[in-house]
């Protein structure tokens, strides 16, 4: 089966072609980093107007890449949520239209389903059953994957994500957006001894996450440092202070993978997500897991943020377990993983 994936769930506008006996055969992804910098945050209006305008010719791009055309596909592979309501409304009607068009079903796929997935796409992918903890700009969740289409959510953040805190916190630091990574860079320079923030929510039991208290902590040792600085923060202390936060939030989610992983039995461990693309993240995860007499995957750093690759392979399963949408679709803005209905999917 060959099927093509669509994702405009947000800021990036990603198409792919997978295949199931090939693999992936061609991806192209457009960021909307620059339209959305000087505003510090996404516009919904503003990036649903760019999905409209990139999509079509990045699906021409592909097929060209791909050296495929439209009579080779046997079905379309849309983001139906969650995301941008506005967004995802782009991406599905013309994933539906072009399904309608040319004769193939088309399938709406969950988007944290698709980055539970993208590892998949790797030579080396993780056996069934695995942990998996995603770790995005709007989601943190750890969920039992017996295999595909079997889910069982464990924990998620009861407010800010992991990834939202970090661009939170990098805003607070003065970094450009997007900040998760600038921030990344920044930790590089700090000193891990001069501060240290709380890891919230692991002196109790339970696999839930917090991380809207980490920014209101950065914020209140801003300002003593301010205070201490008369008015002017170095750039020394803004790394210390990038440097505490990151190693709070990597430690919390370190720690609670490794309840998931000695809660359930299983040896495998994956992540996705943006945030998994964290370099000190994935070196400690890596260590944790050799401990525990287990392995950790990942997706390609490039598969870690919002792609087409990972919409088209679990499209692609979607399709081949016999599922397919009506003419008439729709998308789902906020659409809870554990909702999923999969019990027919063997």
């Amino acid at each position: 089966m060959r099927v093509l994936g669509i994702e405009t769930s947000c800021d990036e506008t990603g198409v792919a072609i997978y295949d199931t006996e090939k693999g992936l055969l061609a991806h192209a992804l457009h960021s909307q980093v620059e339209l959305h910098a000087s505003y510090g945050g996404v516009v919904p209006e503003l990036a649903s107007r760019d999905h409209v305008r990139k999509v079509l010719p990045l699906i021409r791009q592909l097929f060209h890449d791909g050296g495929v055309d439209a009579s080779s596909l046997d079905g379309v592979a849309y983001t139906a949520g969650p995301g941008l309501v506005g967004a995802l409304l782009v991406g599905a009607s013309v994933g539906r239209s072009l399904a309608w068009s040319w004769g193939v079903p088309a399938v709406g796929v969950h988007h944290m389903e698709g980055h539970l997935l993208a590892p998949m796409l790797e030579r080396e992918p993780p056996p069934f059953p695995f942990v998996a903890m995603l770790v995005s700009g709007g989601h943190t969740q750890l969920v039992e994957v017996a295999r595909f289409g079997h889910y069982q959510l464990l924990g998620e953040s009861l407010d800010d994500a992991a990834g939202e805190a970090f661009d939170k916190t990098a805003k607070l630091l003065g970094l450009p957006y997007p900040g998760g990574p600038e921030l990344a860079k920044l930790a590089e320079q700090g000193d891990s001894s001069r501060y240290r923030f709380p890891r919230p929510m692991t002196n109790r039991p339970g696999l839930d996450f917090s991380f809207s208290g980490l920014k209101t902590f950065a914020l209140n040792t801003l300002q003593e440092a301010g205070k201490q600085e008369g008015g002017v923060i170095s750039q020394q202390t803004r790394a210390d202070i990038a440097r505490a936060f990151e190693e709070a939030v990597v430690d919390t989610l370190l720690i609670k993978c490794r309840r998931a992983v000695r809660q359930t039995g299983i040896k495998t461990l994956v992540l996705a997500g943006g945030v998994s693309a964290n370099r000190r993240l994935r070196l400690r995860i890596d260590g944790m897991m050799s401990k525990e007499g287990g392995a950790a995957y990942y997706p390609r750093p490039e598969f870690c943020t919002d792609n087409g690759a990972m919409i088209a392979y679990a499209g692609c399963q979607r399709l081949l377990a016999g599922e397919a949408v009506a003419l008439r679709f729709s998308v789902q803005p906020r659409w809870p993983m554990e909702t999923l209905v999969l019990d027919d999917i063997t």
